[in-house]
């Protein structure tokens, strides 16, 4: 891991926590995520589990927590099972915890290795009456690949058909949508990467250069800070391409007056920062680029001070498309008869502003939760309204990262956003 050492109480807590939503007489299973096979004998760079480093800290591959908090053995009510590293796998792969050290990561005393895991986890299991397994239960994404914990589930249903199997998706929903103290501080963290990143491309930013330089230079800004690396595919989109949502290719050249959108984000100790930024490629707004960018803008702040405890995304995005409507008529993209005239089943604001305004953001950028959670304090969910009119070549989202409370917190408020703030740093040289 490039980030420092965390500290073990966070996930001391966090354990703590589920054991209380639990049932009684109960065994929770939770495995790491596999590593990815590329090509050949190579692997794709090992990314944990979100709920497996949220309950333990452990960052390795080929780990395992088992929780069994009503078990007549104390010592096996925490236990956690790692590799067990031997002078092969020092030489050819590393170091890997040492049990010494995963029990200062994690706080849990009992650390074993994975050779034992099937005698331990058979007498756990006798002692337990529910199995709680923990499932992706992300509504939109359904991977092809079968995780470590489906895999176990099939064994499970062999070895231990009388036990009652539940889900731990649900609970753990719940925990990760409360940012402790700890997170909040990580998550700032992240963002303050993020601006170092946003600061070395606004003075490397000219026509000519190409997109995937500018990656480079976020990605070597990112890494130099201990960030193991972009939270997610940047979006480096310079003119039309900015009017592509998930645009990822980052393989235009950047042209004398276009606007380049830049969605990107820093991840340090696995929570994810999430920024989107719009600035001129020639270092100068037009007038036209200037008035829709400040439509952007006001929608946005206005959309901040918004997110307290007691709303949902879905209501946020309800507020937020009612405030662009009004921008859209201001910028003469659309008449209030054509509003009223509009298809309800197809609002004309949608023409120009296709996404929602949040989601939740922590360890995973698309973090755990809904549109329909009434948010609480301490919740963390992104800001992002927009603005798309390709047949103008202009592409605009502006983005940042808020912490609910009565006085919305704002994690990126120090990334440059106003106008004459971003054009002014574009004309300094990079000292």
């Amino acid at each position: 891991m490039k980030y420092d050492q965390l500290k073990s109480a966070l996930f001391e807590k966090n354990r703590k926590k589920l054991i209380k939503d639990i049932q009684s007489n109960s065994l929770v299973l939770v495995h790491s995520n596999d590593q990815m096979p590329r090509n050949g004998d190579q692997f794709f760079p090992f990314r944990q589990n979100s709920d497996l480093f949220y309950l333990s800290g452990i960052d390795q591959e080929k780990t395992i927590l088992a929780l069994c908090p009503n078990h007549p053995n104390k010592d096996l009510r925490e236990i956690l099972f790692i590799i067990e590293s031997n002078e092969k796998i020092a030489v050819w792969e590393g170091h890997k915890y040492t049990k010494d050290e995963a029990k200062t990561t994690s706080g849990i005393t009992n650390i074993k290795y994975l050779n034992e895991f099937d005698s331990v986890f058979r007498e756990l299991a006798i002692y337990a009456e529910n199995i709680y397994i923990n499932l992706n239960e992300n509504p939109k994404f359904k991977p092809e690949v079968i995780s470590a914990d489906e895999r176990f589930l099939d064994q499970l249903r062999k070895d231990f058909p009388a036990h009652s199997l539940e889900r731990l998706a649900p609970i753990m929903k719940k925990l990760r949508l409360k940012k402790e103290p700890e997170e909040i501080e990580m998550m700032q963290k992240a963002c303050d990467i993020t601006n170092e990143g946003f600061y070395r491309i606004l003075h490397f930013i000219k026509p000519g250069v190409k997109e995937y330089e500018i990656e480079a230079e976020l990605t070597h800004e990112f890494l130099w800070n201990k960030a193991s690396g972009h939270a997610y595919a940047p979006i480096i989109a310079s003119g039309k391409s900015a009017c592509i949502l998930h645009y990822i290719e980052n393989n235009k050249e950047c042209k004398d007056g276009d606007l380049l959108l830049i969605d990107f984000g820093a991840e340090y100790a696995n929570y994810a920062a999430d920024c989107t930024r719009t600035i001129p490629v020639n270092g100068k707004f037009s007038s036209r680029q200037k008035d829709c960018y400040n439509a952007v803008l006001r929608v946005m702040k206005k959309a901040i001070s918004i997110m307290t405890p007691g709303i949902t995304i879905n209501q946020i995005n309800e507020r937020v498309e009612a405030m662009l409507q009004e921008e859209h008529i201001n910028l003469g993209l659309y008449s209030k008869d054509d509003v009223t005239n509009q298809d309800p089943a197809k609002p004309i604001v949608k023409r120009y502003y296709p996404h929602g305004t949040s989601h939740f953001i922590g360890l995973d950028v698309h973090d755990v939760g809904d549109k329909t959670i009434v948010l609480e304090e301490g919740m963390v969910l992104t800001c992002e309204p927009g603005l798309y009119i390709p047949e103008e070549n202009i592409g605009i989202r502006i983005e940042n990262d808020i912490v609910v409370a009565i006085k919305p917190f704002d994690l990126m408020q120090h990334i440059p956003i106003e106008i004459e703030e971003i054009e002014n740093l574009m004309q300094k040289p990079n000292l």
